[in-house]
């Protein structure tokens, strides 16, 4: 499976126009409230849904359908996206519809097995893709919409916003509910277990990153409950020199959210794309440099899409890796830094430094 490469999004929210914008390993997403991150991420949220063929729940839940057409439906008719990745292409148009609701317009595919394009639906209210993805060896359309329906449903969008008590994160998972990390990491529980199981190397990688942000944390328990449906397990864990064993609720905000980011980033089996919202909640500096050490070994085994307003957290990466984003007339503006125009001030100062002061803004040095 192959890494996002290119994207070009049109009429989607507060993205009037984004055209054949590069995307690498690794890339952290920096602007001002309302500069378009948030909706950029959702992108990846409502492509996910039409994957899945939940596009239609998705809307409803999350619309009004007229919001998600930039500056309404009054000066956007049509939302169009165009997605490269290694040989293959995945384009779609949205358009609404009379009651309310969003129409997949159209979706057509492009693959190095069907050199031309190909158009594989028009004006359904679900994508087709996943309805055509058997790994076919004798037909080579099928094999195409295969590989392209297993590299898209493998991104994942990671929000780790909710740590109450009654969070997902802390609740107890199916013991069947595991291979990638959930979104909202609601197998937490049930995933750490597997890999204790069956990855002992990655499992303890897991353990003594907890360690470096929280030296009172010896292991995880896992106590498994059984149950009559499926049974169950708890995320208990130890302290250093106590035999007590404490609940998940007895975790911090900050360390069970820094858990299930480092769970996210060091799984072994890891989807091709992941994007991260707002990783820096709730952290404080110190664990956002053992963060961003992560991310960028994990960029070296997934595609990494990380959207902050942490200057701290930005000072970690490279100029090259930062896509700043701005606001023109309502529209979002992307804009990639570039490391020559910056290599006089990065002589004195971190990028989150320039980012405080104003100096960097939209990806132009402004003197």
């Amino acid at each position: 499976m192959a890494k996002l490469d290119r994207i070009s999004i049109r009429g989607f929210k507060s993205i009037e126009k984004l055209d054949d914008f590069e995307l690498k390993s690794l890339n952290v997403l920096i602007g001002a409230n309302g500069s378009g991150k948030s909706n950029f991420v959702e992108f990846f949220r409502i492509l996910r849904a039409m994957i899945e063929e939940r596009f239609q729940s998705y809307v409803i839940s999350n619309g009004p359908a007229d919001g998600y057409f930039f500056n309404g439906l009054g000066v956007t008719k049509r939302i169009e996206a165009d997605l490269a990745f290694g040989l293959n292409k995945y384009d779609f148009a949205l358009e609404p519809t009379a009651d309310g609701r969003i129409l997949i317009a159209e979706e057509t595919v492009f693959n190095s097995l069907i050199p031309s394009p190909r158009a594989i639906s028009r004006g359904t209210l679900e994508s087709v893709l996943g309805r055509e993805r058997e790994d076919s060896g004798a037909d080579d359309r099928l094999r195409a919409n295969y590989l392209l329906w297993k590299s898209i449903s493998s991104w994942q969008v990671y929000h780790f916003h909710d740590t109450s008590m009654t969070a997902s994160m802390r609740r107890d998972a199916g013991i069947n509910q595991t291979g990638v990390l959930k979104p909202d990491a609601s197998n937490l529980a049930a995933f750490l277990l597997e890999l204790r199981e069956a990855e002992p190397e990655h499992y303890q990688l897991v353990r003594k990153t907890l360690q470096r942000i929280a030296p009172y944390f010896d292991d995880f328990d896992l106590r498994i409950l059984k149950s009559k449906s499926e049974d169950l397990v708890r995320l208990t864990w130890r302290r250093k020199g106590s035999d007590y064993i404490f609940s998940p609720g007895h975790f911090s905000d900050g360390t069970i959210r820094f858990l299930c980011l480092t769970a996210a980033l060091t799984q072994p089996s890891p989807p091709t794309t992941i994007v991260i919202d707002e990783p820096e909640l709730g952290l404080h500096p110190e664990a956002l440099t053992i963060l961003a050490g992560l991310m960028r070994s994990a960029s070296k085994r997934m595609q990494i899409v990380a959207a902050t307003q942490s200057p701290v957290l930005l000072s970690e990466f490279e100029p090259g890796e930062i896509i700043t984003m701005d606001q023109s007339g309502g529209a979002s503006v992307f804009s990639r830094l570039d490391e020559g125009s910056l290599r006089d001030w990065l002589g004195e100062f971190t990028l989150g430094d320039l980012w405080q002061k104003g100096t960097i803004r939209g990806g132009i040095t402004h003197g």
